[in-house]
């Protein structure tokens, strides 16, 4: 498959964009699960033990039992799968338009403005099920399930609490995403410059992306957590939960959890983006050959066509000599 197949599909291919992104997104969130358990857990200003990641992995499993990192997984699923289709489409209609705009002249540009409006999006998608999931990742969270917990958020601290880290979300994973993209894109300029399906080449920019922009937006990060997991007198907005970090914890603790967050972004979005760039290629694919088979067929088992076209020729043939005879008949008569 060449580069305007698989590179520059047509806008109609939402769906592949959709269903790849979305199946993506849940393979990300789902095998890297116990470690975004354990980044919480560090983040928190209500975590009773601030060690490295295997001591905190190791107080959750020993203290709460083994099936504790993954406690909240649920959540993840429902809100990754829908939140991802609708990224990856925003990003790849968004680069396609801006590409189309600009001419190609300025493509990191059009990365990184694609991936904040691509955010823009996920975030009001995913928001609702991130705020779920820290609450049942926080110590001796009180909730039994999914649906026990969104309930009693929404009955104790109303609708509003499922967005209250939604600006600190947005102002976090813009940057983040802007530069994910331009980082994953400038790499795949580099390793993959023929823009074909390369495994390697889609593995190594994800990790390289998510690794960068995970360790720079580590603060917001940090800031959103304290967002989530607090009870509903606490802080509100970004600017309040950066000054109850500060106290907490001095400058050092807006980079809690840090080796955690880049050890979690990095294989992340290595897998995010070799298992959407896998699917895309392959539904791609999938359609160009049966678009090419349901062609030749048609144009194999048409009779009618065939038989049309050769009973049309004596009568195109009488018009032309007809037509030829009139010419110089009319040339006389001028």
């Amino acid at each position: 498959m060449n580069f305007e197949d698989y590179e520059t599909l047509p806008t109609q291919s939402s769906i592949t964009h959709m269903t790849a992104g979305a199946i993506a997104g849940v393979m990300e969130h789902c095998v890297m699960y116990p470690l975004d358990s354990v980044k919480t857990r560090m983040q928190s200003l209500r975590s009773a033990h601030n060690g490295s990641i295997a001591e905190t992995f190791r107080y959750m499993v020993q203290r709460e039992g083994l099936l504790r990192p993954i406690r909240g997984m649920s959540a993840v699923v429902m809100g990754a799968g829908p939140a991802h289709a609708c990224f990856f489409a925003t990003y790849e209609q968004c680069k396609h338009t801006l590409s189309h705009l600009t001419r190609h002249r300025h493509d990191h540009i059009t990365h990184g403005l694609s991936g904040c409006i691509a955010s823009l999006v996920h975030d009001a998608v995913s928001n609702p099920a991130e705020v779920v999931k820290q609450r049942l990742q926080m110590l001796n969270s009180p909730y039994r399930g999914v649906w026990e917990c969104a309930r009693h958020v929404y009955r104790a601290e109303g609708l509003r609490a499922f967005y209250r880290s939604y600006g600190t979300q947005v102002a976090m994973n813009v940057p983040f995403q802007a530069l994910h993209f331009v980082t994953y894109e400038w790499c795949q300029s580099r390793l993959n410059p023929r823009r074909t399906y390369e495994p390697r080449a889609h593995l190594a920019s994800g990790a390289l992306a998510g690794a960068l922009a995970a360790a720079v937006t580590t603060p917001l990060d940090v800031c959103k957590t304290v967002l989530n997991t607090q009870e509903a007198a606490g802080a509100e907005g970004l600017a309040a939960a950066a000054a109850l970090v500060l106290r907490a914890g001095g400058p050092l603790a807006f980079f809690r959890g840090v080796h955690a967050r880049v050890l979690y972004q990095m294989p992340a979005a290595a897998i995010c983006w070799l298992t959407y760039e896998t699917l895309k290629h392959a539904i791609t694919t999938f359609g160009l050959n049966n678009e090419d088979s349901s062609s030749s067929s048609n144009s194999s088992s048409s009779p009618g066509a065939s038989s049309s076209s050769t009973a049309g020729g004596p009568l195109a043939c009488a018009a032309l000599r007809l037509a030829a005879a009139d010419v110089p008949s009319s040339l006389t008569r001028s």
